[in-house]
């Protein structure tokens, strides 16, 4: 269990936190969310009113304890006041993604036996009444966005104003029923029910107990300490276990200040008026970050580009410098500090990233240059590696970073690699277990260890590398062993690259590689050079996009060892989707299901045609089906 500073929180609740907090710091400003231009602030003490009358309301309305709730919506306040004052009760939570399909939702909602769910508005609210008769456990829908909902009628919705307000009346009468059932908590009683990526299969529901949430938070806490007033910025998704942690624990621990974004459309602005000390992105928001940096300089005046390109191997020395341990010289500190004042500050300051003390990165493999490149302009970027069973496991600190790897076990836990090289983690360091599903639990947990099927190694250092999920390694034909996940990280690195997928065929002879442009980046850089396109589908496929892609695979490639370089390449006609189920609601690759939707792309690929005709049947948000009929053209390397 994690130790030091924060060592006292790991025998409390969320909800018992928020009480201390509410006693001890009950003026301070803890939550702030923009609405109709204007950050509203929210002390300890409005945040306990709110929690303490929806959670009496929802015991009005017959929430028990063990009973479940469902919550939908985008990061928001009350996301969480919802979760508090469900826990409050004595209850679990679980979140569904705001963008999931129905089918998606009556998954999560139907095998967590959730009895209310609340929503964020009207879209998820038509969800629900589309599922509701597949949905016999569910007693209440509670909205919190009223928008357009004004004349439904059916009697499971209720707005979350009016469980407030039962909330209030409920409590006259039993003065002392919130603090009684606070205190009633303990820290190893149940706390979510948090779904799995589902790349391999359906969702796995990974229960977690307070005190699995918290002993990761403070794991993480121990290591980078945070400070009171530290601001963050909440855009992950809620019912992620980052969220989870990062967000609402540090909150409620180390009384950082949570904010919310006005909409999704908006974080990236919100992020920069906010300027946050702490920032986890996942590693395709800082390729995207890194894309859009590079976006900009691209489109600036010459004498910038100049600027920028004397500085930046200025930065780059300095980073490695500092990662190899040696210090710097007089003159070589001069240069780097004229550099940042006059190159890397403006920029991170432009990016809201100037404050940044804390800048993580989780999720997939960040690609080497993406990585190095940040750190070249000032900022300490952090690997954090993690699983939602076991939260935070490995991370960097101080100088000891690297950018091949995922740092060291962080505090309190035990980690170890198995013969075929899969990351091990001790059972005492993870959840309580799958739910409902007791083969599964059994199976990652065989040998007293949790299984990750993730691939890696510890290095001569001492610090953990990830290869690869353990099922994503591959090996060509000739025996030659190699992740994906680099070569597509390595091409992601591009501002005219969105995504990439390598393709795996049974007899697997080379590497080839269908890649999602940018259509923002290249539709731009198409403007600049006259070339004519009409949508998506007619950008990708013009020869000069061909080439411009060509010369990003070349440039990959050069980094490759000869066996493992991209072969071929094809241009996608259209986006990876999370809604036609090609990407997890985490933005990671269904590698099993994309093989078989792309199959006769694949067999292209790997045969002797340079064209291919495409019907392809795609979905869009509202239901509807459409069919994209195009030709595709098979580069070759």
């Amino acid at each position: 269990m994690a130790t030091d500073t924060f060592l006292k929180f790991l025998s409390l609740t969320f909800p018992q936190m928020l009480l201390r907090n509410r006693d001890k710091y009950g003026d301070e400003v803890a939550w702030r969310q923009k609405e109709f231009g204007i950050w509203w602030e929210y002390t300890w003490k409005e945040i306990y009113e709110q929690v303490k009358y929806f959670s009496l309301g929802l015991i009005s309305l017959g929430l028990q304890p063990g009973n479940k709730v469902a919550i939908i919506g985008d990061n928001d306040r009350h996301w969480f006041w919802a979760e508090l004052a469900a826990l409050s009760t004595g209850g679990a939570i679980t979140g569904v993604f705001v963008d999931s399909m129905p089918d998606e939702v009556k998954h999560i909602v139907s095998h967590s036996d959730s009895k209310f769910v609340v929503v964020q508005d009207q879209e998820q609210v038509d969800k629900l009444l589309r599922i509701k008769d597949d949905l016999p456990l569910v007693e209440k829908i509670i909205y919190w966005d009223p928008k357009g909902l004004k004349y439904y009628d059916d009697p499971a919705l209720m707005s979350f104003d009016h469980v407030i307000g039962l909330g209030r009346e409920y409590g006259k009468s039993h003065p002392n029923l919130f603090e009684e059932n606070v205190a009633r908590g303990k820290s190893g009683d149940l706390a979510c029910i948090l779904y799995t990526s589902g790349t391999s299969g359906a969702p796995k529901g990974a229960q977690l107990s307070y005190l699995d949430l918290v002993d990761s938070t403070v794991r993480w806490m121990n290591f980078l300490p945070p400070q009171a007033g530290d601001d963050y910025v909440s855009f992950t998704l809620p019912g992620w276990i980052v969220e989870q942690m990062t967000g609402l624990g540090q909150s409620l621990t180390a009384r950082s200040r949570f904010s919310f974004p006005e909409s999704i459309e908006t974080v990236k602005e919100n992020i920069i008026e906010i300027c946050p000390e702490l920032l986890m992105y996942a590693s395709r928001l800082w390729e995207a970050e890194n894309s859009e940096m590079q976006a900009k300089l691209n489109d600036s005046t010459a004498l910038n580009r100049f600027v920028f390109n004397l500085f930046l191997p200025v930065g780059m020395l300095v980073a490695d410098y500092k990662r190899s341990g040696h210090k710097l010289n007089v003159l070589w500190k001069a240069l780097h500090a004229l550099a940042d004042m006059s190159v890397f500050h403006p920029l991170r300051t432009r990016h809201g990233l100037h404050k940044v003390r804390t800048p993580v990165t989780a999720g997939a493999l960040l690609g080497p240059d993406v990585y190095r490149f940040f750190h070249a302009i000032g900022l300490d970027l952090r690997q954090l590696y993690g699983v939602t069973e076991a939260g935070n496991v490995t991370g960097q600190k101080d100088d000891d970073t690297s950018f091949d790897t995922i740092g060291r076990p962080l505090p309190s836990v035990e980690l170890r690699i198995s013969e075929d090289n899969e990351i091990l983690i001790a059972k005492r360091n993870c959840f309580i277990g799958y739910y409902k599903n007791p083969e599964a639990t059994e199976k990652a947990f065989a040998g007293g260890w949790y299984h990750t099927g993730d691939a890696g190694y510890i290095a001569d250092d001492g610090q953990a590398v990830f290869m690869d999920r353990l099922s994503d390694l591959r090996q060509l034909k000739d025996g030659t062993k190699f992740s994906p996940q680099f070569v597509e990280s390595q091409l992601k690195f591009s501002t005219h690259i969105r995504d990439a997928m390598v393709v795996e065929p049974e007899d697997m002879s080379m590497v080839a590689v269908i890649i999602n442009i940018d259509y923002a980046n290249v539709g731009y850089w198409a403007e600049k050079r006259r070339i004519p396109y009409t949508t998506f589908t007619d950008l990708s496929q013009q020869p000069e996009v061909r080439n411009l892609i060509r010369a990003e695979v070349e440039r990959v490639n050069r980094k490759l060892p000869a066996a493992a370089r991209v072969k071929r390449f094809v241009n996608l006609y259209k986006d990876f989707d999370a809604d036609e189920a090609e990407l997890t609601r985490t933005k990671k690759l269904r590698r099993g299901f994309m093989a078989e939707r792309y199959r006769d792309l694949v067999d292209a690929l790997f045969g002797v045609d340079k064209e291919l005709k495409i019907e392809s049947r795609i979905s869009y948000l509202d239901g509807r089906t459409g069919v994209v009929a195009t030709t595709v053209h098979i580069e070759d390397l």
